[in-house]
């Protein structure tokens, strides 16, 4: 049985490549071995990192001067056809195309011919080739370019099996005209990767502060105010954690995207150390390339203010207490399934509120860890179901359907 994984892994995104890793663990834990490829945007990588026979997304790479021009001469139609032959030779053999978490079906910083295409081609491809998709745990929404919504919802309708990692998601999908009524609700599957051994949190003074740092320029990726919109962030960003370092906190600095860095820089900029104290002491920043090293940071800290969804999925898998400055509504859903509800939204963060937010959790810091933990234990509880529904209803009779090999 051959499995193909699907999405925007390798390209420096900690959250999209820690979904694909909890997902090749759970194939990999399955009785029945499986032949595994992925579909990605950085194939060298992914092979590297996870041993798994990878391709590129985007189809076609064109390395022959000749074909090249020649190309160019009938204005791209050549490497079009090219493109369209390789994706159905890629598929040669493959029985399911799973997308694995991930916020897959939105539009953030994308244009409709960008990864919204790209999923539909290769759904429609796989479908042509007789093989079953499954969505697991994705989320969904906003979309905002009409194209790019006809092109996510015809990618998602033609799925055997969908999951979403939150309420939001679901009905989001309901709402823009696709049929749901089947499909499931289990948290982000990157809750199943391992938990690292860390110090737990120490609750005394000074307090550690972990404060992700996003290059945040606006929802659309040629968003007009964009760079007022980062500037306008990181200003506010600084004067808070500088009042975290006048209060006496400690700050430790988190990114979940290598784009991430240019803010960290800007950030660090701004701020300033008491003369009489260590400013690597006082402020730390570390280069976190997985969420196994994300989550090591994390473990340094006692309260987290983070952007990124999936720093929010490491704060709380360590039950470290997390407020939110998201960027869309799949961070306030997933605090609440937290029952937590420290949320704002990064473009129109108000300090003041930040602050009073972060007094009112660090006086309850105990309680909101035990709080914290216990609904840890559930959502392994529900993962664990959801692997087990893939292994009996979805992958498992894909097995039973191979063909028996005569000696």
């Amino acid at each position: 049985m051959k499995i193909c994984l699907l999405g925007q892994f390798g390209s420096g995104n900690t959250g999209n490549d820690g979904s694909l890793e909890a997902m090749v663990n759970f194939l990999r834990s399955l009785p029945s071995e499986a032949e595994l490829m992925c579909i990605c945007s950085n194939p060298e990588l992914v092979e590297k990192e996870y041993k798994i026979k990878s391709i590129g997304i985007s189809g076609l790479v064109l390395q022959d001067q000749w074909f090249i021009r020649m190309n160019a001469f009938l204005a791209d139609i050549p490497r079009r056809i090219a493109s369209i032959y390789m994706l159905f030779a890629s598929l040669s053999g493959v029985d399911l195309l799973i997308i694995p978490g991930t916020g897959i079906l939105d539009d953030f910083q994308e244009t409709p011919f960008g990864w919204p295409f790209v999923l539909f081609r290769w759904c429609l491809a796989a479908r042509l080739r007789g093989a079953d998709i499954a969505f697991v745990s994705i989320g969904a929404g906003p979309i905002e370019h009409p194209l790019s919504r006809w092109f996510l919802r015809s990618a998602a309708r033609m799925a055997q099996y969908r999951s979403y990692r939150d309420a939001y998601s679901l009905a989001y999908m309901k709402r823009i005209g696709l049929s749901v009524e089947r499909d499931g609700l289990f948290p982000d599957i990157a809750f199943r990767l391992p938990v690292p051994s860390s110090s737990p949190p120490k609750y005394n003074s000074p307090v550690t502060v972990g404060v992700g740092v996003m290059d945040y320029r606006g929802w659309s990726k040629d968003a007009v105010f964009g760079e007022a919109i980062y500037r306008s962030y990181i200003g506010k960003l600084a004067s808070f954690i500088q009042w975290l370092l006048d209060e006496g906190h400690n700050v430790r600095l988190l990114t979940g995207d290598e784009r991430d860095w240019r803010a960290v820089g800007d950030i660090v900029e701004r701020v300033s150390v008491p003369a009489q104290d260590k400013p690597e002491e006082r402020v730390t920043v570390e280069h976190g390339a997985t969420l196994h090293d994300l989550m090591r940071e994390i473990g340094k800290t006692d309260i987290v203010v983070v952007t990124r969804y999936h720093n929010v999925v490491c704060a709380l898998k360590l039950a470290r207490p997390t407020i939110s400055l998201g960027y869309a509504q799949k961070n306030d859903e997933l605090l609440a399934q937290y029952d937590q509800h420290a949320c704002q939204h990064i473009e129109t963060f108000d300090i003041d509120i930040l602050k009073d937010q972060t007094r009112r959790m660090l006086a309850n810091l105990n309680e909101v860890h035990l709080e914290l933990a216990k609904v840890n234990a559930r959502v392994q509880r529900q993962l664990s179901i959801q692997e087990k529904l893939l292994e009996e209803r979805v992958i498992g009779p894909l097995f039973t359907a191979q063909p028996v090999m005569s000696s």
